[in-house]
């Protein structure tokens, strides 16, 4: 993508977070370069009244607009650069929103694709830890700031010689050109160290992680991570040692144009005066003039550089603004209730692999049936979920619910009949009553309660001082509760049957509970459940013999679907082979545990 397309549309994203914002900008580039400019012609009228008539009145009244203009200016400046900083706030929090927008925007699979995580990961790196967007935004105040100022002090020289303007430029063409370059290298480093640095963000995150803190103080992890850190920092500070001699020949060249710029300026409008082409007032205003000239065209250049340079850096976040959104294929029939689901011939790979995670897979669930989908790893469970949630399309075949192709059905009515609580299912730090509802707190509270009841998390809420309006987790609120992974899931759990949908989905539901919480949820699962549909994904066969049939799925295929007792009749079959497994480990530890 070019530089010109990448600016463009970073500057669309910052028109969407504050179209104020351009308006200040404006505003402020005016006030900062009228003020230069009073400060460059009106100390004239000053000094050539002094060597003139030395009038008292008028020298009065040349002091007087020096000062009221210096402390007008300084007024306008102070308000538009906190007006400035508040709009730059603002575009921060609203580009950090569409960047969160799009990444809930794109496709799904997107989301499982290392191609697109690894973008989404080196755009995030740019957006907070190199701090682009705002530098772009400061730069470019930067650059309108000097352009104005630029157009006045040339139209002030050009009264002298173009000849001071030419030569000037040229200079200042050479420091820019030393600017460009040392900026090159500099985004040149900063590539080359991405690798290295996000390996050392990586392990002092995980010193921070609480998480880790068990394993790190019984394996006694703590001189490893230690030791790993401090190799990864004096690799880095290796990297910057040598940045920083790179920078310093470069700021030493650009201090020697400088004195060469200022010579320059002083010795041309010298020799004006001395001739007496000017006076002294005007030798003041045309040098205050050329310096102003030479720090502005500069300012104005590194600008341009530190522009070109985070553009370079937002190259991420530029292509990954460029992903297309998720297409939503769907039709107007509306669901109004799951009753069948019949898999036809389905066929699917992830995206950029060639395997077949299912392949040719059919099969037919009834109305109100609760079946459970087991297989070893791997086999294709979890994908026939996500199909079943329109996260993926098939690559071939057909999923019909009530005898109607999925996405003939119009979006909203067809999610708002499924709910599901996924394997790596979150909650997040709103209140639990919130977690549950996934909506304003203030609605459905007995309806709430009444689901935590049923899901046996009663007891655990009342002993919370707020009840269910305690904010889940202590990132944000001290009093926050810290739930175990099996209540955590319970309360996944109650936010599924609180959507009310025709259709339940529980991908691994009681991975995270102890045998006796996961009886509880069995035995009452036709209580809690009702007449709705279910489909169970599960590793513990146990969980089988509740359902009304088993789906059996192999290498992707479907090898069997039945009830219990007639899978168990097949001993060549998976779910014999993984039943019997289970079991006989379950009567290994019943035995012995007997026998001690």
């Amino acid at each position: 993508m070019s530089s010109i397309k990448k600016l463009s549309l970073v500057l669309s994203m910052v028109w969407k977070a504050s179209k104020t914002y351009f308006t200040v900008l404006i505003l402020n580039s005016f006030v900062f370069s009228g003020q230069i400019m009073a400060n460059v012609i009106l100390p004239k009228f000053l000094i050539d009244e002094l060597g003139g008539e030395k009038d008292i009145k008028r020298l009065v009244w040349f002091v007087m607009a020096i000062v009221l203009s210096n402390v007008l200016f300084a007024f306008l400046k102070k308000l538009f650069s906190r007006l400035l900083d508040v709009e730059q706030e603002r575009i921060s929090w609203g580009i950090e929103k569409q960047f969160a927008d799009k990444i809930m925007s794109v496709e799904y699979k997107n989301l499982e694709d290392p191609h697109f995580l690894d973008l989404k990961e080196r755009a995030t790196f740019a957006m907070y830890n190199q701090g682009v967007v705002n530098s772009l935004v400061t730069n470019a105040v930067s650059f309108l700031n000097e352009i104005f100022t630029v157009a006045g002090l040339v139209a002030i020289m050009l009264s002298l010689s173009w000849i001071l303007v030419v030569s000037l430029t040229a200079t200042i063409g050479l420091s820019v050109l030393i600017q460009a370059s040392f900026s090159k290298y500099q985004r040149k480093f900063y590539q080359e160290l991405i690798p290295v640095n996000r390996k050392y963000g990586y392990y002092i995150n995980l010193t921070f992680e609480t998480l880790i803190q068990k394993e790190c103080r019984l394996y006694e992890m703590q001189d490893m991570l230690g030791d790993t850190l401090t190799e990864y920092n004096r690799e880095i500070n290796r990297w910057f040692g040598k940045f920083n001699r790179r920078m310093g020949l470069a700021m030493g060249l650009f201090q020697v144009v400088v004195v060469l710029q200022t010579m320059l300026a002083y010795g041309f409008v010298s020799s004006h005066t001395l001739s007496g082409g000017i006076g002294i007032g005007s030798l003041t205003m045309y040098v205050s003039s050329a310096v102003s000239f030479s720090s502005s065209v500069l300012a104005m250049g590194t600008a341009v550089v530190e522009i070109t340079l985070m553009l370079g850096y937002l190259t991420p976040l530029a292509e990954l603004m460029k992903v297309p959104d998720e297409v939503r294929i769907s039709g107007n029939a509306v669901l109004d209730k799951v009753k069948t689901i019949e898999f036809k011939n389905v066929s699917f790979a992830y995206p950029k692999t060639e395997k077949k995670v299912l392949d040719n897979v059919s099969f037919i669930i009834n109305d109100g049936e609760k079946i459970s989908i087991v297989g070893l790893n791997g086999a294709g469970k979890s994908t026939v979920v996500k199909l079943i949630c329109r996260l993926y399309h098939p690559d071939s075949g057909k999923i019909l619910i009530n005898g109607r192709d999925i996405f003939e059905y119009e979006h909203s009515s067809y999610l708002r009949e499924l709910a599901a609580v996924f394997q790596d299912f979150r909650l997040f730090n709103f209140t639990i009553c919130e977690n549950i509802t996934c909506k304003d707190a203030g609605k459905d509270r007995e309806k709430v309660i009444e689901l935590i009841d049923k899901v046996g998390m009663s007891d655990k809420i009342k002993s919370l001082k707020q009840g269910i309006d305690s904010r889940f987790g202590k990132e944000y609120d001290e009093e926050g509760v810290e739930f175990s992974g099996g209540q955590s899931q319970k309360i996944a759990i109650a936010r599924a049957l609180y959507k009310n949908a025709s259709l339940v989905i529980l991908d691994e539901p009681t991975s995270a509970l102890d045998p006796i919480a996961e009886a509880e949820i069995y035995e009452n699962f036709n209580s809690l459940v009702g007449d709705k549909t279910a489909l169970y994904i599960s590793h513990r066969m146990s969980s089988s013999v509740f359902c009304d049939r088993i789906l059996v799925i192999s290498d992707g295929k479907t090898e069997a679907f039945g009830t219990h007792r007639e899978l168990m009749q097949n001993e060549e079959g998976t779910y014999y082979k993984l039943f019997t497994s289970q079991a006989k480990n379950y009567k290994y530890t019943t035995e012995k545990v007997h026998n001690i």
